[in-house]
């Protein structure tokens, strides 16, 4: 699916559509440069989601956790994390089948061969979303299809 945001408050509202949608257990794996819109993203997937937390993003914490919802949200960010062994070690594994819902930025971070293999059946739950910037407000979102 793709989907043209003209704006972050767009953005927002589809991230609020997902979450209105998504089902317990999914991952979501964003990829975009940085600012393309991937925090704006999953502030609309809390919402959707029910949470009325204040969404940021977890950069230097690497995962922040939100309850209060229909389900829990897991906020990762990988930016920070360079290799697959820091990754791993940082225990990423345990947000790939989670108890609620998880998203994860830079998810590009953790496509490489060795992890795919270790983790295939936490693939088949998770819903990739790439966001480009296609001006300075403008993203274009393509997302698999989960029903949203």
């Amino acid at each position: 699916m793709e989907f043209i945001s003209h704006s972050p408050a767009e953005t927002e509202s589809l991230g609020e559509k997902f979450g209105r949608a998504v089902q317990h257990g999914f991952v979501f794996a964003l990829t975009g440069d940085l600012g393309a819109g991937k925090t704006q993203l999953v502030k609309g997937i809390a919402r959707g989601l029910g949470v009325t937390a204040r969404v940021h993003s977890p950069t230097f914490t690497l995962v922040n956790e939100y309850g209060g919802g229909r389900l829990k949200l897991f906020h990762l960010d990988l930016y920070r994390l360079e290799t697959p062994a820091q990754i791993l070690s940082a225990g990423i594994e345990g947000f790939l089948s989670p108890d609620g819902v998880a998203v994860i930025e830079w998810a590009e971070r953790i496509a490489n061969e060795e992890f795919r293999m270790k983790n295939e059946e936490a693939r088949r739950r998770m819903i990739f979303v790439k966001i480009e910037i296609i001006s300075e407000s403008g993203r274009k979102i393509i997302y698999d299809d989960f029903g949203a």
